[in-house]
C-alpha cells in the first residue's frame, strides 16, 4: 500500500545511454549525475518518468535487483501512444536530464515460492526479466515463457537465454506470428502446474484476461498479474461527496468527473501519475464510505474490504465517501 502522507520522492537523474533492443523497443539507462546511488528496489518495481512534454509514465525496471548505481527501463514506442513512448523515443537523446521517482512495487516477488512461473508477452517481459534475475541470484525454482511475434521482436532474448543455461532452469519462447507459430496455450500449461506454484503474468490485455481465466480455482495468493493499461473506464459518474478525513474538507465530485480531478480542481495537492489505475501512485487510505473500484492494482479480497483505493480512477457507491487525505 502506498504511503499517501508522504509526497511522492522525485530524484534528478541524466540518461546514460539508450540501447535498441528490439524493433520499437529501446533501453533507457538512467543516473545520478553525482555518481552517486539511487534507492534500492525490489524486483517488479517501476520508476515514474517526469517527462518534458508535462505527461508522468511509469515503467518498470529491468535491471538486476541490488544494482543502485543505475536503473534501467525498457520502453516499447507505442503506435497508439499518447505522448509518453513516442517522447522517449524520439525526443530524449544521451546526456538529458530527467526527473524520475523513487521505486514502488505493485508487483512483488515472492522469493519463498517452491516454483515461480513467468509468463510474459511483449514488453511485458520487462519486471519478469528483472525477477528472473532474482530468482537465479537465489537459486531458485522457476521457469520463463515468453511470447512475441518473431525472434526479432523479443526484447532481452540473449541475455534471458544465457540467465537461463547458467541457472539451469528453463526459458521457452513462443513466436506466434512465424509460420506454424500459435497463441501460447495458457489454459493447458496453467493446468500443468503444482497449485503451490507462485504464476505471473504480465503483457497485453488479451493475454492478461486468458492468464485469469486459466488461473481460476487456484489460490489468490498465488495468481499475480501486472497491467499497463486500464482493462475497464474511470468511473466518471459523480454525484457525491469527498471529504478529507485530515482537514474535514468535503468536496463535490460531478458527473464526468474522478475523484482525482475534483480534489485537483478543489486545489489539493493530491499524489498521481498514470491517471489510469495501473501505477499505484494515488492510493488512498478509506475511512468510510463505499468505493467504486476501477483499478487494476488491487486483489478481489482488497477491493472487498474497502481499506484503500485508487482515487484517478475508482469513483464510490456511496453518497459520501471519507478519505485519508
Amino acid at each position: 500500500m502506498s504511503d499517501t502522507s508522504n509526497p511522492i520522492q522525485k530524484i534528478e537523474t541524466r540518461l546514460q545511454a539508450i540501447t535498441w533492443e528490439a524493433p520499437g523497443i529501446h533501453s533507457f539507462e538512467l543516473r545520478r549525475p553525482d555518481g552517486g546511488a539511487l534507492p534500492v528496489f525490489t524486483a517488479g518495481a517501476h520508476i515514474d518518468l517526469y517527462l518534458g512534454n508535462g505527461m508522468v509514465r511509469s515503467y518498470s525496471l529491468v535491471n538486476a535487483q541490488g544494482e543502485t548505481h543505475r536503473y534501467i527501463v525498457g520502453v516499447n514506442r507505442d503506435v497508439a501512444s499518447r505522448g509518453g513512448s513516442r517522447y522517449l523515443h524520439d525526443t530524449l537523446k544521451v546526456g538529458d536530464s530527467l526527473t524520475i521517482s523513487a521505486p514502488r512495487n505493485n508487483f512483488p516477488l515472492n522469493e519463498s515460492a517452491p516454483h515461480s512461473v513467468f509468463i510474459a508477452g511483449g514488453i511485458g517481459v520487462t519486471p519478469m526479466y528483472c525477477m528472473v534475475q532474482r530468482m537465479a541470484a537465489l537459486k531458485a525454482s522457476w521457469q520463463l515463457f515468453y511470447s512475441s511475434r518473431t525472434p526479432q521482436h523479443a526484447a532481452y532474448r540473449e541475455g534471458i537465454e544465457a540467465l537461463g543455461k547458467a541457472a539451469g532452469q528453463q526459458v521457452v519462447f513462443n513466436y506466434d506470428q512465424v509460420p506454424g507459430g500459435k497463441m501460447l496455450d495458457l489454459k493447458a500449461l496453467i493446468a500443468g502446474m503444482a497449485p503451490s506454484a507462485h504464476l505471473y503474468c504480465c503483457g497485453p490485455l488479451p493475454m492478461l484476461a486468458a492468464f485469469e481465466e486459466a488461473c481460476k480455482g487456484r489460490a489468490e495468493e498465488t495468481v499475480h498479474v501486472e497491467y499497463f493499461s486500464a482493462r475497464e473506464a474511470a468511473a466518471t459518474g459523480g454525484g457525491f461527496n469527498v471529504v478529507l478525513a485530515r482537514s474535514g474538507k468535503k468536496v463535490f465530485v460531478a458527473e464526468g468527473k474522478t475523484i482525482l480531478d475534483a480534489l485537483l480542481d478543489a486545489g489539493e495537492n493530491a499524489p498521481f501519475s498514470c491517471m489510469e489505475g495501473v501505477c499505484g501512485s494515488c492510493e488512498t487510505k478509506v475511512v468510510s464510505g463505499t468505493p467504486d473500484h476501477r483499478d487494476m492494482i488491487l486483489t478481489d479480497s482488497e477491493r472487498k474490504a474497502g481499506k484503500t483505493m485508487m482515487i484517478c480512477c475508482s469513483g464510490s457507491k456511496s453518497a459520501e465517501l471519507v478519505l485519508d487525505l
